[in-house]
């Protein structure tokens, strides 16, 4: 069973969240429609996100088995015959198309689709040409959170939109930086890029992160939420730390390594929830 869930990558379902975030934020939480079309939505994107992760591992398949750690996936080391996957991947597909039909949402459906080519594309070639992956990579962030917000009928704001772009370019550029460090040798597009260039754009995504959320505070139905501010600060900084370190640079492992960083998580998402909802 463990190797079929490190197939689908369940624990990167964490990154699906970000559908909620317009509930969340848009003081919606307690709405119980508006939560049930949020967490059929979820489905569908866990199913079509894990489908996704099935067919790159496919693709780079003779590649993962000389990567350091890659070569310990269930396809890479074995554990899973490639046939049995691409039916793993084929029932996640139906499966998300299935729930989404009934939805009855022709938008969010759309969503769905664009962000399953986009990383179709980016398995078959996309991922080797330089700037271009990293922005395919942050793209599917971005279409998470409007994907929660069409699925939901809550509009997204400005501020957002900007927020988690820039800092969806922020982790890519830092997941680039740490597989450069650690030079595997099995990403092609690693060759296009230096450290240097990597932190230098680097610290731009971190400013501007901080500028529009900053912004996007300012237009909050409750003005004190401007004090979380210095928290979003702070995470930033933890998560910085992380990426310049010893870190593989992927956000999912980033995070759930590192307890202080869980801890200001769950303090952020606490007062948010205290400031929008009970003050």
């Amino acid at each position: 069973m463990r190797k079929y869930i490190n197939l689908l990558r369940i624990k990167h379902y964490i990154k699906n969240l970000l559908i909620f975030v317009p509930l969340f934020f848009g003081d919606m939480i307690f709405n119980k429609p508006k939560m049930r079309m949020g967490i059929l939505g979820l489905i569908c994107f866990c199913l079509i996100s894990s489908a996704v992760y099935i067919l790159n591992d496919l693709k780079d398949l003779n590649k993962d088995k000389l990567h350091p750690t890659k070569r310990n996936r269930p396809l890479a080391s074995g554990q899973i015959k490639p046939t049995t996957a691409i039916i793993i991947m084929l029932l996640c597909i139906m499966m998300s198309c299935i729930v989404s039909i009934y939805l009855r949402n022709w938008m969010a459906f759309l969503l769905l689709i664009l962000y399953f080519c986009l990383n179709v594309i980016y398995s078959m070639g996309l991922k080797n040409i330089p700037i271009v992956d990293i922005v395919i990579l942050a793209s599917g962030f971005v279409i998470r959170i409007f994907y929660g917000g069409i699925i939901t009928n809550i509009t997204i704001s400005k501020w957002l939109y900007l927020v988690i772009t820039v800092g969806s370019l922020y982790m890519g550029l830092g997941k680039r930086r740490n597989e450069l460090k650690k030079q595997t040798k099995t990403r092609d597009v690693l060759k296009y890029y230096n450290v240097n260039f990597l932190d230098k754009n680097m610290y731009v995504c971190v400013a501007l992160s901080i500028v529009f959320y900053s912004l996007w505070t300012l237009e909050m139905p409750n003005p004190q939420i401007s004090w979380t501010i210095p928290i979003f600060i702070i995470l930033l900084m933890c998560y910085s730390l992380d990426v310049e370190g010893d870190s593989d640079g992927d956000p999912v492992e980033v995070i759930l390594h590192d307890k202080i960083l869980i801890g200001l998580l769950v303090l952020y998402a606490l007062f948010i929830f205290i400031l929008l909802y009970l003050v």
